[in-house]
């Protein structure tokens, strides 16, 4: 009987089965068979041939004699998890003394341990080779312990420190932040050693935290002297023949709102209203791409970069500083070139008409995020009626898009107050107020209408090669495990399973100045598909738009600026491709690492931060 219960199962791989059914189709009707079916059918979970969940079992897609490979995690806790190469494998479970000497982010093999797997999705196993290191190097503290000399790392993860002999120290002293590198670690009884590399300098100072993160991350923080070059070569002065192939918005009130802190200003809006008695909003966004030339010294190392990292109190921008806080930055009282999105709305704030076209301004003025609130709440300004109606219009885009189904997230967002030597002196967070989903309103709508202009099928159903923004449904079991979570809170959700965008927001609403509210932000946040970038659209789940695209800030995002470029492209009638599908892939791909991994790099900036 048991070869054949085991070839059922080989031949049925995804089938999860019933004993008593299983007996069915077997051909057995007997009780005594049917005991002595179960009877295998439990010795065989216990072996790891099978996994039993409840009453029903299914071939275990992981034998205990396979080694999975796969990167590990490491949690703050000592334990860990290893997430499969194989998608079809779920995460694998590392106790503490399992992890052997991985470090946190290495690629692993790991070998199950067949008599914990009966708990179906809870596999556990051990890591018993290491594939790749994630870190050739790593930074840290050096500190002493009597005559020993040992590197905290600044990963939090890796809880190990590295020891280092005296006469590999480099003149470090106790107290410097340095990098390491020739690490080993052969035995997880003993601790990694490795030689100091590289003395960055005092600990906690600034510029020695930015160069620490920026290294740990692999984060390129200067610029080689050809971009630099290359960027100043730029001139300053707008020639009156660029200005003459462009709608002139100089006469017209354009003002930028924005964070207090902020050091580049890539978008700027303007409103009046027309002689059909409805309204024009401008929708201004630096035009990178005039400056940026495909191909250049410039343009290659944004790619690389992919985007600026927003450090506390330090920025690695994408681009140099003569062109992100210059002549690409829409500061008042001086020209500058721009792309725009211009929308005609009825005095209800509904969009009617829009255009997108090149065009140059002179913002007439720049609001903090607090400035432009006070116009909200008082009335009074300077720009009072422009503000005022923007955030009209702005209002009635919010409600429509909530109806719609984008959900609306809350992610608390912790700001810190420094002194002169980059030493927290307050930490707040930060609110968000009308003022924030004014401009936020206009940037999705920029974004939408850009995607859906190239994305939307036109002559003979073809579409243009393009870089969307897309996000893609949650995965159901994630989904499944937030709801019985929200539940367990006492949260009444209709449907036992799932929930839809509306459902959703209703929670967010219900939780919304309740101590479990970030809890449960976080955890709804963390059971969807990542953002990320790609050629081919699939829509943006999280927003509820069938079309959408980052637009409106190239000066720190690359994805912006090569939309820019393709939106110009087509715009021109020009049917050659300018890029061709499989390199937009692949660009793709890679921004969305860097994007990745600067979100990395600026929670590690906000930790160290908040324990210095």
């Amino acid at each position: 009987m048991k070869p054949k219960i085991i070839a059922f199962f080989k031949k049925n791989p995804g089938r999860s089965i019933k004993a008593r059914d299983l007996a069915k189709r077997l051909g057995i009707l007997s009780d005594h068979e049917l005991s002595s079916i179960k009877a295998l059918l439990f010795a065989l979970s216990e072996e790891g041939f099978l996994i039993k969940e409840g009453k029903r079992y299914s071939l275990n897609p992981v034998p205990s004699d396979k080694l999975i490979l796969g990167k590990i995690e490491i949690t703050r806790g000592g334990y860990a998890f290893v997430r499969p190469e194989d998608s079809r494998i779920s995460d694998i479970y590392i106790s503490g003394g399992n992890i052997g000497t991985a470090f946190h982010g290495d690629i692993v093999e790991v070998a199950i341990l067949a008599a914990r797997q009966s708990r179906g999705k809870s596999l556990e196993g051990q890591v018993v080779g290491i594939v790749t290191r994630k870190y050739n190097e790593l930074t840290g503290t050096l500190d002493k312990a009597r005559s020993l000399y040992f590197v905290k790392p600044d990963i939090h993860e890796i809880h190990k420190d590295i020891y280092v002999l005296e006469n590999n120290l480099r003149g470090a002293k106790k107290g410097d932040k340095v990098i390491v590198g020739n690490i080993v670690w052969e035995s997880p009884a003993l601790n990694p050693e490795a030689e100091i590399i590289e003395v960055l300098g005092k600990a906690n100072s600034p510029d020695v935290e930015v160069i620490s993160i920026a290294k740990e991350f692999n984060l390129p923080y200067k610029f080689s002297d050809k971009v630099l070059s290359e960027a100043e070569s730029i001139s300053l002065t707008i020639p009156q023949s660029e200005i003459e192939t462009r709608i002139d918005f100089r006469n017209k009130n354009v003002v930028t709102i924005d964070p207090d802190d902020a050091k580049d200003f890539d978008d700027a809006l303007s409103v009046f209203r027309l002689e059909n008695g409805n309204y024009e909003v401008g929708i201004h966004i630096a035009d990178v791409a005039h400056y940026v030339l495909p191909n250049s010294y410039l343009d290659k190392e944004a790619k690389e970069r992919g985007n600026s990292v927003y450090l506390v109190g330090k920025v690695i921008p994408m681009l140099p500083e003569k062109l992100s806080n210059n002549i690409c930055s829409l500061v008042p009282n001086q020209d500058r070139l721009t792309y725009s999105v211009i929308v005609e709305f009825t005095p209800r704030g509904r969009v009617v008409n829009h255009t997108i076209a090149k065009t140059v301004i002179n913002s007439k003025r720049r609001f903090t995020y607090d400035e432009a609130q006070e116009i909200l709440d008082n009335g009074k300004g300077d720009f009072a009626k422009d503000i005022l109606q923007l955030n009209k219009f702005a209002q009635v885009l919010r409600t429509k898009r909530m109806k719609e189904g984008s959900i609306n997230f809350f992610s608390p967002e912790i700001k810190f107050e420094l002194n002169e030597d980059g030493i927290p002196v307050r930490i707040y967070q930060k609110a968000i107020k009308p003022s924030n989903n004014l401009v936020e309103e206009f940037m999705l709508l920029a974004n939408q209408i850009v995607a859906k202009e190239i994305g939307f099928p036109k002559e003979h159903g073809i579409i243009p090669n393009f870089v969307y923004r897309i996000h893609d449904r949650p995965d159901p079991e994630k989904m499944q495990d937030f709801v019985k979570f929200a539940k367990s809170l006492g949260y009444s959700i209709p449907g036992a399973d799932s929930l839809t965008n509306i459902q959703l927001n209703a929670l967010m609403e219900k939780v919304k100045g309740k101590p479990e509210e970030t809890l449960i932000n976080e955890l709804a946040i963390r059971s969807m598909a990542k953002a990320i970038y790609s050629p081919d659209n699939i829509g943006h789940y999280g927003l509820g738009f069938t079309y959408y695209s980052h637009f409106t800030s190239p000066i720190r995002r690359y994805a912006d600026l090569l939309v820019h470029r393709l939106l110009e492209h087509y715009s021109n009638n020009k049917k050659k491709k300018l890029y061709s599908y499989d390199y937009l892939k692949e660009t793709s791909e890679h921004i969305s690492f860097t994007e990745r991994n600067a979100v990395e790099a600026e929670r590690l900036s906000v930790k160290l931060k908040q324990i210095s």
